[in-house]
């Protein structure tokens, strides 16, 4: 038993390695905690679905031991079948986001649900990424928080 929870544990720093690089590498990732797999560019727009649980940080930041720390403290929410575990370096500030992404096809519709969590949650949601696109819909608004 104790060596399950060791390959598990190695399991899990090795998939946090991953999206750390990854993060750098392109920007930003979207993944899956139960299958630690990094989803491949899809035309689809992501967004936070709980942005009261984005994490935004100083890109000084270390982003590994902070990656760890957020996904233990959102474990439920990143387990839930509509979401994904997202980092986003924001380009202008270079500061990193973690959030508990969603996906949406059409641009409208993600824009709608982004003003309605965002309203309901006291946090404005920045942006929308589409990763297929790599085009990033930055929203305009009043800052909630």
């Amino acid at each position: 038993m104790q060596l399950q929870s060791q390959l598990a544990k190695e399991d899990f720093e090795k998939y946090v390695l991953k999206v750390v690089l990854a993060t750098f590498e392109n920007g930003g990732t979207a993944s899956k905690l139960d299958t630690y797999e990094l989803s491949p560019p899809v035309d689809a727009w992501e967004f936070p679905k709980y942005p009261n649980r984005t994490v935004i940080l100083p890109p000084e930041a270390n982003l590994l031991a902070e990656l760890k720390e957020f996904v233990l403290a959102n474990e439920p929410f990143l387990r839930e079948p509509d979401c994904w575990l997202g980092t986003w370096i924001h380009p202008q500030t270079g500061c990193c986001y973690l959030d508990i992404t969603m996906r949406c096809d059409e641009l409208d519709e993600a824009h709608r649900l982004s003003l309605e969590f965002s309203e309901g949650a006291g946090r404005r949601i920045v942006a929308l990424y589409n990763s297929w696109r790599k085009e990033t819909v930055y929203l305009k608004g009043k800052t909630l928080k």
